[in-house]
């Protein structure tokens, strides 16, 4: 880790004004600059800062810097993403990173965290070695001739599945976008990850309400029960009237660029009846567009399967 200045603003007007990267619970930051991925000048420790909150009043609404397990433990937290979180790490980690971090959290691509191989990502025009080297881990969904890395974060699948927008602040004012348009594919540009602009800051989490929201879930597939990344997940929200699916929210991960809505899922399940043979039928678009590479094609039918499970956990019982 190379030498820097540390600098601990009180007030988040004071943080925007100085320049340097933003540290909150430091599980991704202290990281890569510990492998020298991010070698910042000055680091500006946001704690301090009054971000803090979980109102669920109408909707849901989380300051940016609470923490993952705070989060995850309350009781009007939707099952989506209480369950994502605690599939995310161990509780230590849980305990010390916070919400806004963890949707900025960078991928675990090995290629871009090893600083004495190329990667487009860490140096534009260099290349991207996983297209053509170790890639089992890596995306099928959204990926270009620059960039096949996949996007680690699992609660941030579960806050697209659900329409959550995120509130930023920067020195231009305060800015709210929807979760999924803040984040990029990378085209032709995979350095740029996300929508965050110089100085910006992740201010809070908003989730709309949604009353069938409590029918959701996050089913999360990995090479280890623990402390891993996924290999493919799913978040599903169903809302079942009459044995059938009246509405539905869907959103995957382990297997895209960003976290990966799957409308033609949502749209081939609404109407129909809630049974395992609709789920298959529902499930069976789930990889369109994919482009696998050769040592992760198995992630287009794990896709498919997981979807149906996460599908059939949240109707247990109702298609006996």
């Amino acid at each position: 880790m190379r030498p820097f200045e540390l600098t601990a603003p009180a007030t988040v007007e004071a943080a925007l004004s100085a320049p340097g990267t933003f540290l909150a619970g430091g599980t991704t930051v202290v990281d890569l600059m510990k492998l020298d991925v991010l070698t910042p000048q000055q680091v500006v420790d946001i704690n301090g800062l009054p971000l803090r909150g979980i109102d669920t009043g109408d909707g849901l609404r989380i300051g940016a810097l609470e923490r993952m397990g705070d989060i995850a433990a309350h009781p009007g937290v939707y099952p989506a993403i209480s369950r994502a979180l605690l599939l995310s790490a161990s509780q230590q980690l849980r305990n010390m990173a916070s919400i806004g971090g963890n949707l900025l959290q960078r991928t675990r691509c090995t290629y871009f965290r090893d600083v004495a191989m190329p990667c487009n990502k860490r140096r534009p025009g260099s290349g991207c070695p996983a297209i053509s080297g170790a890639n089992r881990t890596h995306a099928v969904l959204g990926t270009s001739d620059n960039c096949v890395a996949t996007h680690a974060s699992d609660v941030a699948v579960a806050l697209v599945a659900l329409d959550a927008e995120v509130r930023l602040a920067g020195a231009g004012g305060e800015r709210v976008l929807k979760l999924a348009d803040f984040y990029r594919v990378p085209g032709e540009t995979p350095e740029v990850e996300n929508d965050l602009r110089p100085g910006e800051l992740i201010t809070e989490v908003v989730v709309p309400r949604l009353d069938w929201a409590s029918r959701s879930t996050y089913v999360k597939v990995r090479d280890r029960q623990s402390y891993e990344f996924a290999l493919c997940s799913a978040a599903v929200a169903l809302d079942i009237q009459d044995s059938r699916v009246a509405d539905a929210r869907v959103a995957v991960g382990g297997v895209a660029t960003v976290p990966w809505r799957l409308p033609a899922v949502e749209a081939a399940l609404r109407g129909a009846p809630a049974t395992p043979a609709s789920f298959e039928n529902a499930a069976s678009v789930a990889a369109e567009g994919a482009r696998p590479l050769a040592a992760n094609g198995f992630k287009l039918s794990l896709l498919r399967r997981t979807v149906v499970r996460a599908l059939l956990e949240l109707t247990e019982g109702s298609h006996r």
